[in-house]
């Protein structure tokens, strides 16, 4: 599951048919200058600042300012960007028309187990976490539409007047297509208003999370997800998933600042296993990452050598399970040219490396690794029948006890 900033979120929901505020993001200040001229309503209009970042609590940490001009608006644009708040620094800003209403509703579908289940409320912003109860909700079935007549309905049971219904449904189905067919998780809109100068259904806020990889499906996605962990994405984590959304396969990575450990598995359940083992034996990660899937070569060697590239690593364990059709030898070779890269630009300098797989051509790519003990690595290599966290146990202690 990817999240989407709040300015690709709103287009995507525009995409779709429904109402959105007029904004626009902004890198630098100065460029409001020139936006200004050419959207009237920037000048026109009251304007929202607010940091365009995946930042909680936006409003009580200050980095969201309301009922400004817009050389208000510029100056506050100008304080917010550059500031380091919670370890992120605020590189963009996004600036939105101010929408006079009176109302609040909340709208979302998330997905199920079972399909999605669509959430309406006839109250919105904080007024939903204190009244969750009131919300209604209307269970869809995987690969079935809601029905107009269903969801007027449950507008209906959730207390909004007949004149509303008809608008709050087709919103609603609008919303519901947006998910579907955009590969969403999670789509929540809070608050829904009524715009005062139109008395049109606005998305005045929304919660977008898609299923990041899809994103091959979706060529107009020209947007980065959010970082996940309150950080921005480093510019090595960015290489990857660039990669990972133009393969076959998957590459993952994300780097933990003052691990000695660098892991380089083969599955996400291999991550997860190979981590704990390393916590429970006293390592410290340095990073996550897997690759799996059947990735080219080529890929997980650029994997590789963000792998070599982490500062103050004292092993690498390249790990997995028995394959059942990803060719060890194929992805071997890409590790390998990613070992020997690192090792030219100077890295790997005490490094140990510790290696672990089975799978289809195993005995050939588990052959090419052993081939760099003789070109002055540090290398360990197991086959299939080394128990799965052995060399773990045998890289934190230094060997075969």
């Amino acid at each position: 599951m990817a999240k989407v900033l709040e300015g690709p979120g709103m287009r995507l929901l525009s995409k779709w048919g429904m109402a959105v505020p007029h904004y626009v993001v902004i890198t630098d200040a100065t460029q409001l200058d020139n936006l200004a001229q050419a959207n009237p309503w920037l000048r026109e209009s009251k304007l929202v600042v607010k940091a365009h970042e995946a930042i909680g609590g936006r409003m009580k940490l200050g980095l969201v300012k309301v009922g400004l001009d817009l050389a208000e608006a510029q100056v506050a644009a100008f304080e917010m960007l550059g500031k380091e708040v919670s370890d992120v620094k605020i590189s963009q800003v996004i600036i939105s028309e101010m929408v006079a209403h009176d109302e609040e509703y909340y709208v979302a579908v998330k997905s199920t187990r079972d399909g999605a289940e669509l959430l309406l409320a006839s109250m919105g912003g904080i007024e939903v976490e204190a009244n969750w109860e009131k919300v209604q909700k209307l269970e869809i079935p995987l690969g079935v539409d809601p029905k107009l007549s269903e969801v007027e309905a449950l507008a209906k049971s959730a207390g909004f007047n007949d004149d509303l219904l008809p608008k709050v449904a087709e919103f609603s189905v609008k919303l519901f297509q947006c998910y579907d067919q955009e590969d969403g998780n999670y789509l929540e809109i809070n608050p829904l208003v009524i715009k005062a100068s139109t008395g049109e259904l606005t998305a005045l806020d929304a919660v977008t999370m898609v299923d990041g990889d899809a994103r091959f499906r979706h060529p107009d996605w020209n947007f980065n997800f959010a970082s996940e962990f309150g950080r921005p994405y480093s510019d090595n984590e960015k290489a990857i998933l660039d990669i990972d959304t133009r393969v076959k396969g998957s590459v993952k990575f994300i780097e933990i600042p003052g691990g000695d450990t660098a892991l380089l598995p083969a599955g996400g359940g291999a991550s997860v296993y190979y981590s704990d083992a390393v916590l429970a034996l006293g390592g410290t990660l340095a990073n996550y990452s897997e690759y799996s899937g059947d990735p080219p070569d080529w890929a997980v060697e650029a994997l590789t050598e963000k792998v070599c590239s982490l500062k103050g690593i004292k092993r690498i364990i390249v790990g997995g399970a028995i394959a059942n059709f990803t060719n060890v030898k194929k992805t071997f070779s890409g590790i390998i040219n990613g070992f020997r890269k690192a090792k030219s630009d100077g890295k790997l300098e005490g490094v140990s490396i510790w290696v672990r797989r089975g799978g289809p051509f195993e005995k050939e790519g588990l052959a090419a690794m052993k081939v760099l003990e003789n070109e002055g690595f540090d290398i360990h290599v197991y086959d299939r029948y080394t128990p799965l966290t052995d060399i773990v146990d045998y890289a934190i202690k230094g060997g075969v006890q």
